[in-house]
């Protein structure tokens, strides 16, 4: 398990490691790992994390466009920057150069009923706090 904080908000997270082993092995190596999470800009009800040209050293596993609430993805740098996405409702994954897919590499399994609210704090009252943390 995962555990995720955003501003108030707790939620913890399963690893998809069978779907996207590499992702999950990488991210965990940099845990804790703490940002802010703005409003996404293209995917519709979801929030994301900017990383620039981060690298964490994995290529597409898991992919999806179309993720559902509680599903964080993750997208290394190429089409677009390096990003991890936060679905908090319908969403598909884009940006200005158009179509992206994503790692699925954490979903939701405690929290989720906060979703909603956590999505309505970003849009309206801005960057959240999030951090990232092995949680038993």
């Amino acid at each position: 398990m995962i555990a995720i904080s955003v501003g108030n908000f707790r939620f913890r997270a399963v690893w998809e490691e069978t779907k996207a082993p590499a992702t999950c092995a990488a991210f965990r190596k940099i845990l804790p790992f703490e940002n802010r999470l703005i409003q996404a800009r293209w995917s519709g009800e979801a929030a994301w994390i900017p990383m620039g040209d981060y690298d964490l050293g994995v290529d597409r596993e898991n992919v999806t466009a179309h993720p559902s609430a509680g599903e964080i993805l993750f997208h290394p740098a190429g089409i677009s920057e390096t990003e991890i996405l936060f679905v908090y409702g319908h969403a598909s994954f884009a940006s200005t150069a158009g179509p992206l897919a994503g790692n699925h590499f954490l979903t939701i399994t405690e929290g989720a009923e906060n979703l909603g609210a956590l999505g309505e704090k970003v849009l309206w009252e801005g960057a959240q706090p999030i951090r990232f943390e092995i949680g038993a």
